[in-house]
């Protein structure tokens, strides 16, 4: 995401002497992806973000695989994973491959008792139930009900919650995740046609700034273990920073559908972008208007990709029997379209109100231990008709 955005205090020139009151240097750190190539920001602490006090036994959190070919089109119940105090803990890896990890989030509580930080993964953080706030070392970002946030890989955070009634969707990306290129003129701004803009974003703003010594624990994840390093000083002692790599949120609420005579394909719901997969918003939206317009969409092959939907609320039109919270899985190689009866029965309807995230991925997607526990395991009947 292209904009430039700063917080706090900062020097005039970039990687010269900034001095706090009494003489001493700030500690400047790039923060940046892809080598020196990509995105990136520099930030000034009061203390140095180096120093490790300690450093724990690793705990292995890798995906366990119950099914690492899949063909069948499954429906998972989301809101049948076990809640959980620890935000962490709480999440449950349902669909991963090389590329992404997806899964689902119940936590009840804060994650405050610790600091996180994700060194393999861009995250993405739907929220479906909650609200609360988002702490960063680049500052805060207020969040609820619909927010996306993006977390690039590296950035350390905690997250409040205001109850301990909270649903998330959260996919681990292994490459950068950016707004759609298509939507993108050649300087990185967002184009006329594009359905949203820049000003929908919740940028980072009320800087946390720190100058505190003791043991805080700061977890990481990397290379699917979780390691617990024990830091001398609080790591959210930024003084200031500025630069076009940090955290986001974005609201599906703020997403304008593009609509045309004739059924569109889902590609016009793409909200975001990786070389692996793509991040689209279903949402409420005015139906067809040719004439002839049939509004359901109409029976299509994932030859190259695994579709998953995310059923976030509203009425799902070419769906039967699915709620808030299931979710869908099309596998590749074999076709998928509107459930018997649905075809038909559009004609005529003039809009919908569905609210639903689709994560398309280029190479298929295995099945977790925790999927199959809330798995129907009837769905790929569905569209027989009796």
């Amino acid at each position: 995401m292209p904009i430039y955005h700063r917080l706090g205090n900062i020097p005039k020139k970039r990687h010269t002497q900034f001095r706090k009151a009494d003489g001493t240097l700030y500690n400047e750190q790039v923060f940046g992806t892809i080598g020196f190539d990509g995105m990136s920001s520099l930030l000034y602490h009061n203390n140095r973000p180096t120093m490790v006090k300690a450093i724990a036994e690793p705990k292995d959190v890798s995906p366990k695989i119950a099914i690492a070919k899949n063909i069948t089109a499954r429906k998972l119940i989301g809101f049948d994973i076990p809640t959980h105090d620890d935000s962490l803990e709480a999440r449950v890896p349902l669909m991963v491959n090389h590329d992404v990890h997806i899964g689902l989030a119940a936590p009840r509580q804060s994650l405050t008792d610790y600091f996180y930080k994700n060194a393999d993964a861009d995250e993405m953080l739907f929220i479906h139930k909650g609200s609360g706030t988002l702490r960063t070392i680049f500052g805060n970002i207020p969040f609820e009900y619909g927010d996306y946030l993006i977390i690039p890989r590296g950035m350390i955070y905690q997250i409040e919650f205001d109850s301990a009634d909270n649903r998330i969707l959260y996919a681990e990306s292994f490459h950068p995740i950016y707004t759609p290129k298509r939507y993108r003129n050649w300087f990185g701004q967002l184009l006329e046609h594009s359905p949203f803009c820049e000003r929908d974003y919740k940028l980072p703003q009320d800087l946390e700034t720190h100058d505190e010594q003791g043991d805080f624990i700061l977890k990481i994840k990397k290379q699917g273990m979780l390691h617990s390093l024990i830091y001398a000083t609080h790591p959210f002692d930024v003084v200031g920073w500025d630069g076009y790599n940090y955290p986001y949120g974005f609201s599906i609420h703020n997403f304008e559908p593009i609509t045309g005579r004739i059924h569109q394909p889902p590609p016009v719901h793409q909200t975001f972008e990786t070389k692996a997969f793509v991040i689209c918003s279903f949402c409420p939206r005015l139906y067809d208007y040719h004439p002839q317009a049939i509004p359901a969409p109409y029976n299509h092959s994932n030859i190259d990709s695994d579709e998953m939907l995310y059923y976030v609320d509203g009425d799902f039109m070419s769906r039967t029997n699915i709620a808030p919270g299931h979710i869908s899985l099309h596998p590749s190689g074999i076709p998928h379209g509107p459930h018997p009866g649905t075809y038909e029965s559009s004609i005529g309807k003039t809009e919908t109100r569905e609210l639903a995230v689709m994560i398309d991925t280029f190479k298929p997607l295995q099945l977790t231990e925790q999927a199959l526990a809330i798995d129907d395991g009837q769905y790929y009947k569905s569209w027989f008709e009796h």
